[in-house]
């Protein structure tokens, strides 16, 4: 699947995309990106969210398609 990287998580994979291939959800992609990337990309894990086909979700539970942006906590309002 394509993994697409914004803004923090961009700065932690050092990619702004990569083709991976892991267990179909949610939650063994954060803990892939987890383990690839080290402490940078966990705490955008931590605090941000996963855009699946268009939703975002935190739910590790979460089946995974073609493509998933990693995005960071955003501020505003």
């Amino acid at each position: 699947m394509l993994v697409r990287y914004f803004a923090a998580a961009q700065e932690a994979a050092g990619r702004a995309e990569e083709q991976v291939t892991v267990e179909p959800t949610a939650g063994a992609l954060r803990a892939w990106l987890g383990e690839r990337y080290g402490a940078a990309m966990q705490r955008v894990l931590d605090t941000g969210s996963l855009l699946v086909d268009g939703t975002v979700t935190r739910d590790p539970a979460r089946p995974l398609r073609s493509r998933v942006d990693v995005l960071p906590p955003f501020a505003g309002g």
